[in-house]
């Protein structure tokens, strides 16, 4: 874009009235989204947002860009044919945790193991909000709700572990509370040249309020979470005073000055996957920040040369060739 064709936040904002409950985390979400596609000097006719079903996927609406609300859970099918019908998009996929690890669980791995050149943000608010209540895939063990009066009985999955093990090449979490962190890893992640999957934990007001607290509220949020930054130490607390270190095949606690430097670069997720199943609300802090951040060939570039190397060997080719070709048969 030319200095002139800045885009303000304003610019990313639509004219449809935003209708999320009166204090959900998702508007903060989408005043930071805002803003950090603003700095990406991107025209708007070059962005497109692609959503599932959920209170998440309202976003597209929202934003003044192209978008796609698309069917339950299928919002990365959406977004790989767009990717590679256009690979100059800046595509971001918006969902929440019901929409991509439920019914969307199949073609949220794929699309991660595929490395699209794609910005994931998973709206984790560990209940189905949109339907009024349900658990999710992501609600605690014992979770009381409209669909498990007596507890659930489900081991709830990671959504960090989960990225990590379909071999996401950009993994990171952040908080709606939080503008700077959530801005700070966003730009990250639109920095990635790949899949960049980005949880947020995000609070509803309405059935699941305060699910985040213990680590989030701006009270305790400095000794409750480690913000793990590339080439830094893992430290934390109000004092920076504390830190956490790699040994052996887990974490400890150990002063600051004794911390892991942590790199989110390194080929192996191991690492990354230690720090992902610390459990939230336990002794050590819960990690935000970029757990994993490598290069790897991009699959909508590696399918157009692909396309190439072979209309060069064997020229464009005809689609009637291409219908009559091989076996055929009569229906009668």
């Amino acid at each position: 874009m030319t200095p002139e064709a800045t885009l303000t936040k304003k610019d990313l904002k639509s004219d449809q009235e935003v209708r999320w409950c009166p204090g959900c985390g998702d508007y903060a979400i989408l005043n930071c989204v805002q803003g950090v596609v603003a700095k990406l000097g991107i025209p708007r006719e070059n962005v497109m947002f692609v959503s599932g079903i959920g209170c998440s996927s309202r976003f597209p609406y929202y934003m003044n860009t192209y978008g796609f609300h698309t069917i339950h859970g299928r919002a990365p099918s959406f977004a790989s044919g767009i990717k590679i019908a256009n690979p100059d998009l800046s595509v971001w996929i918006v969902t929440g945790d019901g929409d991509a690890l439920s019914i969307g669980g199949n073609h949220l791995i794929h699309i991660l193991r595929r490395n699209f050149d794609v910005n994931i943000l998973l709206f984790n608010n560990e209940i189905y909000g949109l339907t009024k209540g349900q658990y999710s895939p992501t609600s605690k063990r014992g979770a009381v709700t409209k669909a498990s009066p007596y507890g659930s009985l489900d081991n709830p999955f990671n959504p960090i572990s989960l990225a990590l093990g379909a071999g996401a090449t950009f993994v990171a979490r952040t908080i709606d509370s939080d503008q700077k962190h959530m801005a700070r890893v966003l730009e990250a992640a639109a920095a990635h040249k790949g899949t960049s999957f980005v949880e947020v934990y995000q609070n509803c007001v309405i059935f699941n309020d305060g699910a985040f607290d213990d680590v989030a509220d701006k009270k305790v949020r400095s000794d409750r979470t480690v913000d793990l930054v590339p080439g830094e130490p893992i430290v934390y607390g109000k004092e920076r005073d504390k830190g956490l270190r790699i040994e052996g095949f887990g974490v400890e606690a150990c002063a600051a000055s004794d911390a892991s430097v942590w790199n989110a670069g390194i080929p192996s997720p191991a690492p990354a996957m230690l720090f992902a199943s610390i459990e939230r609300g336990g002794e050590l802090p819960d990690p935000i920040g970029i757990f994993r951040s490598v290069d790897a060939p991009c699959y909508e570039d590696d399918l157009h040369a692909q396309m190439a190397a072979v209309t060069e060997k064997k020229g464009p080719g005809k689609l009637e060739d291409l219908i009559y070709a091989g076996d055929t048969w009569e229906v009668k």
